[in-house]
């Protein structure tokens, strides 16, 4: 490639449809109690989501530990498996709310890049409280039943030797589920603001 190519041009248009969700300044015409819940949202799922990062240290711990222990000193752990996959678990459903409130989560939008930001707002509106919110009370329930029940049988993991008990990790499927709702408030406000407005907050 000679020094005189031009540079391709790159599409970031899924990376500016996440931009524009993440945070800053809400416009002044937006109603205070409008700017104040979503102020109010975000900032508790950035703090959910500033805690839940830190698992990732004992979840690296665990994993680094059981490859020394296994390759050099042929001694496997009983627990590092489990931890692992139930620190990753937990990261993962705690911290769904918090990539919600950033707009990072997987997207298939090359339909929706294309419109504008007021249809873009009425589409996200509607799905939001057509689908969204019914789906994530659905699994609320559910999973706060899942939860329990585990808590209350004293369920233990049965696939491995160790057999940890279930209900803690169980726990982080309702509470995590419970951090997409509060965050959806956010989100369907700021949709409902692009439709009205035509331009996101």
């Amino acid at each position: 490639m000679s020094d005189n190519a031009e540079p391709m041009n790159l599409d970031i248009s899924d990376e500016m449809i996440a931009e524009r969700r993440g945070g800053g300044e809400l416009p002044d015409d937006m109603p205070p109690w409008m700017a104040a819940t979503i102020r109010t949202i975000d900032k508790f799922s950035l703090r959910i989501g500033q805690i839940v990062c830190w698992i990732t240290l004992p979840l690296c711990f665990a994993m680094v530990y059981e490859v020394v222990a296994r390759y050099a000193f042929i001694a496997p752990t009983s627990w590092a498996y489990d931890m692992s996959r139930f620190m990753y678990g937990a990261m993962f459903m705690l911290g769904a709310g918090y990539v919600l409130s950033k707009g990072v989560h997987i997207r298939a939008d090359f339909i929706y890049r294309n419109w504008s930001p007021r249809t873009q707002g009425l589409i996200d509106s509607v799905l939001y409280i057509a689908l969204y919110f019914p789906g994530m009370i659905v699994f609320l329930i559910m999973g706060t039943d899942f939860a329990m029940s585990a808590w209350e049988r004293g369920e233990k993991g049965m696939d491995t030797a160790w057999m940890p008990h279930m209900g803690p990790i169980k726990s982080a499927l309702p509470i995590g589920t419970l951090f997409l709702i509060i965050q959806g408030v956010s989100e369907l406000l700021k949709s409902l603001y692009a439709a009205q407005k035509g331009r996101w907050p």
